[in-house]
């Protein structure tokens, strides 16, 4: 489906594109530090709609084609003593974000996936706003805690740093930056990582909004106390290695959360490459389907109540326009 507009009222318009049958249970994918939607690859996008779920993926604020937020990033200084100001937004507000993107939708609730950063913002909707999630799935992320899930020492100068202005030397900082952060046991996806950052940077590029992004996530500081308020079924999935959160992180969410399964996938590194997805897509989808057997009772109704809304129009209040993909 062609891109769409979401308005979710006050300051924030995302972006979004649905992948499958709206009458299957809906699925969010959120995307990590400064990456766009298109940092899910179509392909695996398809292949979890296969599964039988409404796949829905979307650029969060401050990347791509979503509403920029006004105000200048933190300074390295700053990011490296960890006290942000001026405070622009949080990863609350950001997850608020998501979570006003199903309302306004008409999805919620819905199984909630997210990557790096994404996993931080999935995490923190099922904390605040667990009406919105049928089950969690965290992937490559952590807990906020300063002494777990940190980069190695190599990787911070792609943090601290800014991609240059121009197309082709971002597309060649960001792929040295996954060249560095990507997959060192499984073959990386070189050529597409490299499509995925040309057609991001045509689709929109901002250098300060990454920036903004990162303060967000060192506001937000740690958020283990708040992941112990998860209920919905949660599987934490992480790489065994990944340089940009290491394992720990993956191990101190599961940890954190009730319940929580970890799985940690040997080689891979803090990216999606092709040879892990048939380990990453059963294991996504088995757990939301799981989810779904387990919650039949409580799901039922909000499927039913969506479905009649669509068979009568109702759209939600700014569902969005049609726009061309690029």
């Amino acid at each position: 489906m062609a891109e769409q507009f979401c308005d979710l009222g006050g300051a924030v318009r995302l972006c979004y594109e649905t992948f499958g049958s709206e009458a299957d249970p809906p699925m969010l994918l959120i995307m990590g530090l400064g990456m766009q939607m298109l940092g899910w690859p179509d392909e695996f996008c398809d292949q979890l709609a296969e599964r039988g779920f409404f796949v829905v993926r979307f650029d969060n604020r401050d990347v791509g084609r979503s509403t920029r937020i006004a105000g200048r990033p933190p300074t390295p200084g700053q990011l490296l003593r960890r006290r942000i100001r001026p405070v622009l937004y949080t990863l609350s507000d950001m997850a608020a974000d998501a979570a006003g993107l199903l309302r306004e939708l008409g999805l919620a609730p819905a199984h909630i996936v997210g990557v790096s950063m994404g996993g931080m913002i999935a995490q923190t909707v099922a904390a605040e706003h667990p009406e919105s999630v049928r089950s969690l799935v965290s992937i490559m992320s952590n807990t906020g805690n300063r002494w777990t899930g940190q980069p190695a020492f190599g990787i911070y100068r792609y943090l601290l740093g800014q991609a240059p202005d121009d197309r082709d030397g971002y597309v060649e900082y960001m792929a040295g930056l996954f060249k560095a952060i990507g997959s060192q046991g499984l073959p990386q996806d070189t050529e597409r990582v490299r499509d995925a950052m040309v057609r991001s940077y045509d689709r929109g590029h901002d250098p300060a909004g990454p920036g903004r992004q990162l303060g967000a996530i060192i506001a937000s500081g740690d958020r283990t106390e708040g992941l112990r308020r998860i209920s919905a079924p949660t599987l934490v999935i992480h790489g065994s290695e990944d340089r940009m959160v290491a394992l720990s992180g993956g191990k101190a969410t599961a940890q954190a959360i009730p319940g929580a399964r970890l799985t940690v996938i040997e080689g891979m590194g803090h990216d999606l490459p092709e040879a892990a997805w048939p380990q990453l897509i059963p294991a996504i989808a088995d757990h939301a389907h799981a989810a779904d057997g387990a919650g039949a009772d409580q799901t039922r109704g909000a499927d039913q109540t969506r479905g009649a809304d669509q068979a009568h129009g109702a759209d939600g209040a700014g569902a969005g326009t049609p726009l061309s993909t690029p």
